[in-house]
């Protein structure tokens, strides 16, 4: 998959490359269904936080831009932390997903721009 970074950078969402790694593609029909991992944070990030990784929140599906005639479905699996210091869970702040929709933020936007 890592052979293909660079041309995925260019077909999805700029916050997806940076924190999301690639777990496969699949051609289902005219569906293109991509599968993402949140990646953890890195060490330097990590420091005075006390977090400590506790594996995922259960995978969510939205829906992106078409590529090539296809339906685009991201399915992402994001990522939770223990605060060790609280015992509180934590979760990247993430405001991707448009409010009340299924799709990225950046294509309802592209939709109600189209189609108002």
């Amino acid at each position: 998959m890592e052979s293909f970074l660079p041309l995925v950078e260019y077909l999805l969402p700029d916050f997806i490359v940076s924190y999301y790694e690639l777990l496969k593609v699949a051609s289902v029909s005219n569906v293109l269904h991509i599968y993402l991992q949140e990646k953890n944070y890195e060490e330097s990030e990590l420091s005075g936080k006390n977090l400590l990784s506790k594996g995922f929140l259960p995978e969510i599906t939205i829906q992106d831009f078409p590529i090539r005639d296809k339906r685009v479905f991201l399915h992402i699996k994001r990522r939770r932390w223990l605060n060790t210091t609280t015992g509180k869970v934590e979760q990247r702040d993430w405001n991707q997903v448009a409010q009340g929709t299924r799709m990225t933020s950046e294509f309802a936007s592209f939709l109600s721009e189209r189609f108002l």
